[in-house]
């Protein structure tokens, strides 16, 4: 089997619009439902974050409420507990693209603050966006895309059909009137085609190599869409 790439937020907050640091990370299920998947398909799974920083988990997105109640939080708990990689991360920079089959970038609002402007993690973008290999991205993640510019300056996903959290989303979430700037929006700007779903319902775009999703419930059905591109 072969090596999946989970490029990861390095950061513990998000700066909101009034200078405030709101604490956040990566979002639990979206890294554990995926890794969960593919591990259970006999993939290898190794971890990068900016300066290979160990990430960190948003505590909200382990509380029972957004788990289903208290069983599911504890199951999501117990696959973060088994994910060993997390605990030693790689340096984003030391990446080389050709040793992993799949490039899966987990959300929560961490990414917000980092690799939306990471352009280390831009161009790891646009390379395996041109690689033709399966490249998944998750509800907030999709931040990233914000960085990958090409060399004429336009966007690398201009263009693309693309799941993503939406502004009706951080609407009900309670963020949208506290944060610097909306990913929804952000992404339109940049000539992405964002194709919002029900709030908070699973949905998954798949567009070329390219499979996102627009929030916590996608990521399961994302990284099925992952396994069958590599089947």
């Amino acid at each position: 089997m072969s090596k999946i790439l989970f490029v990861m937020t390095g950061a513990d907050h998000w700066t909101l619009a009034d200078g405030t640091e709101h604490p956040t990370g990566f979002w639990a299920e979206e890294a554990a439902a995926p890794y969960e998947a593919f591990t259970g398909a006999g993939h290898e799974v190794v971890v990068a974050t900016p300066g290979g920083v160990v990430p960190t988990v948003d505590r909200g997105s382990l509380a029972p409420e957004v788990n289903g109640g208290q069983e599911g939080a504890d199951r999501i708990a117990k696959v973060l507990d088994s994910f060993a990689g997390l605990e030693n991360p790689i340096r984003l920079e030391d990446v080389r693209l050709d040793d992993y089959a799949a490039v899966f970038y987990p959300g929560g609002h961490g990414p917000m603050e980092d690799l939306a402007v990471d352009a280390t993690s831009g161009r790891l973008l646009v390379d395996a966006l041109a690689s033709g290999r399966p490249l998944a991205v998750v509800c907030h993640a999709p931040a990233a895309l914000l960085a990958a510019v090409k060399e004429d300056g336009t966007n690398a996903f201009a263009g693309y059909r693309v799941a993503a959290f939406t502004n009706a989303e951080e609407t009900q979430a309670g963020f949208a009137d506290k944060a610097r700037w909306l990913l929804e929006t952000r992404l339109l700007e940049a000539g992405v085609d964002v194709r919002a779903g029900e709030p908070w319902a699973p949905n998954v775009v798949v567009d070329r190599n390219l499979i996102t999703g627009q929030n916590p419930a996608s990521s399961a059905p994302l990284a099925a869409e992952v396994l069958k591109k590599l089947a």
